[in-house]
């Protein structure tokens, strides 16, 4: 399927490519009043996701993600663990995001996933493929690939942040539905970003951004601010990528999947760092 012509608020004209291999979602409803969402008129048959979601929140979350197959996914974390319990971690950390997202009040639940959907994928959510080379073109056209297929704002998050909440992705999303403000801006502890959200989007506000840097986040903060967005600030959260914010994550976040899984790998692990020379 080849998505719509991009006319965002920075308005630019042309066809965008298709957006991936996954299944994309069928043709938006249209909001009936600000911060709802009104009966979407779609077919009963193969609705997505959003088209059931009633009268919600009317924004949309996209969940940037890789499938957690060993050795793609948290590499940092080896050692000390192996590339199989990485991916075990990687997916219990997708698993929770998962989860917070599906109890947040929006009308549209999306994952842009490279890979394959497994069993760690709720109901719910719509799948889209990602594409573009560097994670700046997947962030862009992930964001843009939603919002052409449905014409709300869109926040996006990663799966390194098992310790997000309900409310703060209802935080990030409400200014954008009020139009409190143009985009709403999560910065990591590293230096990089785990969250961003916009009222309308614009490829060329995340395009040509440096990806995994220790001022990504500035930057890209700095890009959003430049071009004379109103920008929310959400709280700064600790991105999992070492062993050392694998810890800091799992003892803040008691009783998830996450932690459990930690809990679990462990003893083996630290069994390897103590006879480490």
């Amino acid at each position: 399927m080849t998505a719509g012509v991009y006319t965002g608020k920075h308005r630019r004209e042309g066809a965008l490519g298709a957006p991936g291999t996954a299944g994309m979602p069928g043709t938006a409803g249209t909001p009936d009043t600000p911060g709802t969402l009104g009966a979407p008129g779609v077919p009963a048959q193969g609705k997505p996701a959003w088209s059931k979601a009633g009268r919600l929140l009317a924004a949309q979350i996209v969940v940037i993600a890789k499938e957690p197959y060993p050795g793609r996914v948290k590499t940092r974390l080896t050692p000390p663990f192996t590339p199989v319990q990485a991916a075990e971690l990687a997916a219990a950390s997708l698993s929770d995001t998962l989860a917070a997202v599906a109890k947040t009040t929006v009308a549209r639940r999306v994952v842009a996933l490279e890979g394959t959907p497994g069993r760690w994928l709720p109901p719910g959510f719509d799948v889209i493929g990602q594409r573009g080379a560097g994670l700046d073109e997947r962030i862009a056209w992930a964001l843009v690939d939603a919002r052409v297929t449905l014409p709300l704002p869109v926040v996006l998050i990663g799966m390194d942040t098992p310790q997000v909440t309900p409310g703060l992705l209802a935080a990030a999303a409400e200014p954008l539905v009020s139009r409190s403000a143009d985009a709403t801006f999560g910065m990591a502890e590293d230096g990089g970003f785990w969250l961003l959200g916009l009222r309308e989007v614009d490829p060329d506000l995340i395009l040509g951004v440096p990806m995994s840097q220790p001022d990504t986040g500035p930057k890209q903060l700095a890009r959003l601010q430049q071009a004379g967005l109103r920008v929310t600030m959400l709280p700064e959260l600790t991105d999992v990528d070492t062993i050392r914010e694998a810890e800091h994550v799992a003892a803040v976040t008691p009783g998830s999947r996450f932690a459990a899984c930690m809990a679990r790998l462990r003893e083996p692990a630290e069994q390897v760092i103590a006879a480490a020379p």
